[in-house]
């Protein structure tokens, strides 16, 4: 009987003895995959080649946090990829008025130079040199709203009379760029409650982007629909797709691929940035060539 107890004994210890070894080994192992994701940031999730449920728990919630490990590193990596194109954008709109200024400067040390010619240069040299001054003055303007750092102070806006001075202060301009205008406001609207300040400063860059790459006919709508009054500008613009569409609220994000120093890509960022900080939304879309932005505002 003795001997029976003892032979059970010594079978249950070599057991748990294998059990304790195994999982030992396991352990070891996880151990050496969570060493190996760490270095070379593999996606595979640690497991245990036997059973145990304190370990199986154990290493589910380490394959939790490495999962969250590995988002977090993909994050930065988009983050840090996002802020190297967005210095290289910003180097390049601050490097091509100032490339400009500086040939100019140097043709107007010519001797032979004509009065008119020397009128012609200092004109181009002032206008390169506003397109600096819009551009730092946007980017300080976009980096202070998306870092709630602008006072915005709401009040009751009247979105029709706001549009209609904006496009009677742009109508030398409308005229300049060769654009015929359609303007649908209805009328008896509700007022909304938004800072006037962003209110022009959204109609001025909407009116400001459509002069300067809409063609064609230029279509200015503000309508209700349901719980909102939307504004809508729509222009012709063969030269832009519905992926451009989906981009352009995007900081530096231009259509213009080259980067030519037409546009800085800021103003439509600045759009959408201070129509979020009010409380509203704002969409684009591209349709058959036809460009729209709409501010959709609550009402």
């Amino acid at each position: 009987m003795k001997t029976a107890v003892i032979i059970v004994l010594l079978l249950v210890i070599a057991v748990q003895a294998a059990r304790h070894y195994t999982l030992e080994r396991g352990l070891r192992q996880a151990a050496g995959q969570m060493r190996a994701q760490m270095a070379d940031e593999t996606t595979a999730r640690l497991a245990l080649p036997c059973p145990s449920a304190g370990a199986e728990e154990l290493l589910s919630c380490l394959n939790e946090l490495m999962e969250l490990r590995q988002q977090e590193r993909a994050g930065y990596r988009r983050k840090e990829q996002e802020l190297r194109r967005q210095i290289a954008n910003v180097s390049h709109d601050l490097r091509t008025p100032l490339t400009s200024i500086l040939g100019y400067l140097q043709l107007l040390e010519g001797e032979d130079l004509t009065p008119e010619k020397r009128r012609e240069y200092f004109q181009v040299i002032e206008g390169r040199a506003r397109t600096l001054q819009t551009f730092i003055a946007s980017f300080y303007d976009l980096s202070r709203i998306e870092g709630g750092e602008l006072p915005l102070e709401r009040e009751k806006v009247d979105l029709g009379r706001a549009m209609s001075d904006q496009l009677a202060a742009a109508y030398e301009q409308i005229e300049s760029a060769g654009l015929a205008v359609e303007v649908d406001i209805a009328s008896e609207l509700p007022p909304v409650w938004a800072d006037s300040g962003a209110v022009t400063r959204i109609f001025s860059n909407l009116l400001t982007n459509a002069l300067r790459h809409g063609s064609d006919t230029l279509t200015v709508k503000l309508y209700r629909s349901g719980g909102y009054i939307v504004s809508a500008f729509s222009n012709r613009a063969d030269d832009l797709t519905a992926e451009d569409a989906a981009h352009v609220f995007e900081r530096f994000y231009t259509a213009d691929k080259m980067r030519t120093g037409q546009s800085t890509g800021l103003g439509l960022a600045i759009v959408k940035a201070l129509a979020e900080r009010m409380g509203h939304t704002a969409t684009a879309r591209w349709e058959d060539g036809v460009f729209t932005v709409e501010v959709r505002w609550r009402v």
